[in-house]
C-alpha cells in the first residue's frame, strides 16, 4: 500500500530553532541549563558530553527554544540531518541556531517513524535539494516544513519503527564489539611501545616530517562538484571513529582529479588525517578504493621506510597526539591544523620488527571485525537498506 504524503509542517505544532546567547548579550555559565549544539546530537541520541550551560534567566529569555522530553531534534546547519528524540527524564534544555526543534501529536506521527524516514534516500534527496550552501550549508525552518513524508496509519508507522528498532539494536551491538576491539588494540599498542610522550622504552625520537616521504593536503581552491566522476574525499568522509564514510561523497572531473592527484597522490597504505574542522585529528589508513582526490580539509601522510602505516595510525590515535593536534589547531573562523605543525611533531620510532609484529595483530583483529576495514558502515547500510524497503512498502 502506498501511503499518502503530508508536509511535515502540517503535522507539527511547533517548528523552531535556537540562537547563540552571546548574540543577544547573554553569557554562558559554569553550570545551569544545558545548551545543546550539533556535537550533542549523534547516532540518534542526545548527549551532555562537552555541553555548554546557560543561566535559568537566559533560558527563560530564549523561551522559543526551550527543549523538553519528547521533542524531536534535527541539525540544520553545518552537519545537516543528525536527529534525536529527547528521552524521558532528560533535563530541560536550550539550543543554538544549528538545531531545530519539532513538536507534534504522536497520535498522528510516531517519532521513531520520522527518525528512520529522515535517513532514507527519499528524505535525504529532498533535504539535499533544499539546503543552501554558502560558507556553511544550512536548512531553514520553512524548508523543513515543506518536507513531504509518507504517512501510513499509526499502527503501520509503529510496526515499521519496531522492525527498524530491532535492526538498529543489532547495529549498536556490533559497534560495541568494534569498540572493544579498538580498546584492545590501544592496550596492545601501549604494552608494546609505551606512552609516546614519556617514551618509557627509550625508542629513538624523530619528527613526522622525517618519517614520512610526503606530508601535504588536498585542493585549496574551489572545484566544481559533479553527480559522477572521480571520488573527492573531504573531512566529512572520515568519521569520528576514524572510519571511511562514503555515505555522502562528492565527485569531480577527470581533469581536476589529475591536477590534484599529481600533487598529493593518495594510495593504499597512506594515512589520511583530518586537518580542518570539528573532527581534527581523526585518521585512517587508505584502503583499496582506487584513485581519488583530496580536499584541503584532509592531510596526506606517506609513511617512509622507517614507519609502518598501522603503527603510525595507532600513534596518531593516542590521547597524547590527539591533544597535540587539537591544541595546535588554529581556532579562528574554522579550526585548522597547519602542515608545518604536523611535520614538527616528535614521535618514538620502534624497530621495524616490533612495528610489523603490531601490524600482524592489527590485521588479525580487523579480520574478525571486517566491517571496520571496509569503511565501518556495513551495519548502518543494513539499517538503511531495511529502511528503504520499509518505506517503500516491501516489509
Amino acid at each position: 500500500m502506498i501511503a499518502s504524503r503530508k508536509k511535515l509542517g502540517d503535522l507539527c505544532n511547533l517548528v523552531t530553532k535556537g540562537t547563540t546567547p552571546t548574540s543577544l548579550g547573554f553569557d554562558f555559565a559554569e553550570r545551569g541549563v544545558p545548551f545543546l549544539r550539533i556535537q550533542n546530537i549523534s547516532d540518534s541520541t542526545v548527549s551532555l558530553d562537552d555541553v555548554l550551560y546557560i543561566e535559568e534567566s537566559t533560558h527563560n529569555a530564549l523561551g522559543r527554544s526551550k527543549i523538553r522530553s519528547g521533542d524531536f531534534l534535527i541539525t540544520i546547519a553545518g552537519t545537516i540531518g543528525r536527529t534525536a528524540i529527547v528521552p524521558p527524564g532528560f533535563p530541560e534544555s536550550n539550543c543554538n541556531q544549528a538545531v531545530a526543534i519539532l513538536r507534534f501529536d504522536e497520535a498522528k506521527l510516531w517519532p521513531k517513524f520520522l527518525l528512520y524516514w529522515l535517513s532514507t534516500e527519499d528524505a535525504t534527496s529532498q533535504i539535499s535539494g533544499r539546503k543552501v550552501t554558502a560558507t556553511i550549508s544550512n536548512l531553514s525552518l520553512g524548508q523543513i516544513k515543506e518536507l513531504e513524508i509518507p504517512l501510513p496509519p499509526l499502527p503501520e508507522q509503529k510496526r515499521i519503527a519496531a522492525i527498524l528498532d530491532k535492526a538498529d539494536a543489532i547495529r549498536r551491538i556490533r559497534q560495541q564489539a568494534i569498540q572493544l576491539a579498538d580498546d584492545f588494540l590501544r592496550a596492545v599498542f601501549l604494552d608494546m611501545f609505551g606512552d609516546p610522550v614519556t617514551n618509557p622504552k627509550g625508542w629513538e625520537l624523530k619528527t613526522l616530517g622525517e618519517l614520512c616521504t610526503k606530508i601535504t593536503d588536498g585542493e585549496h581552491g574551489t572545484v566544481k562538484r559533479l553527480e559522477s566522476g572521480r571520488l573527492y574525499l573531504m573531512a566529512r568522509n572520515i568519521d569520528r571513529k576514524g572510519n571511511l564514510d562514503l555515505s555522502d561523497v562528492s565527485y569531480i572531473s577527470e581533469a581536476d582529479h589529475q591536477r590534484i592527484y599529481k600533487r598529493c597522490g593518495p594510495e593504499k597504505g597512506d594515512v589520511l588525517l583530518v586537518c580542518v574542522g570539528a573532527t581534527i585529528g581523526k585518521a585512517l589508513v587508505v584502503p583499496d578504493i582506487g584513485e581519488f582526490s583530496l580536499a584541503r580539509s584532509v592531510a596526506l601522510l606517506k609513511p617512509g621506510k622507517e614507519i609502518v602505516s598501522e603503527y603510525l595510525l595507532s600513534l596518531i590515535n593516542t590521547d597524547a597526539l590527539q591533544r597535540q593536534f587539537v591544541s595546535s589547531g588554529n581556532s579562528s573562523a574554522q579550526a585548522g591544523l597547519y602542515l608545518g605543525k604536523i611535520k614538527e611533531i616528535m614521535v618514538p620510532v620502534p624497530g621495524l620488527k616490533e612495528q610489523l609484529r603490531f601490524k600482524e595483530i592489527v590485521n588479525f583483529v580487523k579480520e574478525k571485525f571486517s566491517s571496520k576495514i571496509n569503511g565501518g558502515n556495513l551495519e548502518s547500510d543494513f539499517v538503511l537498506s531495511l529502511s528503504q524497503k520499509a518505506f517503500s512498502g516491501q516489509l
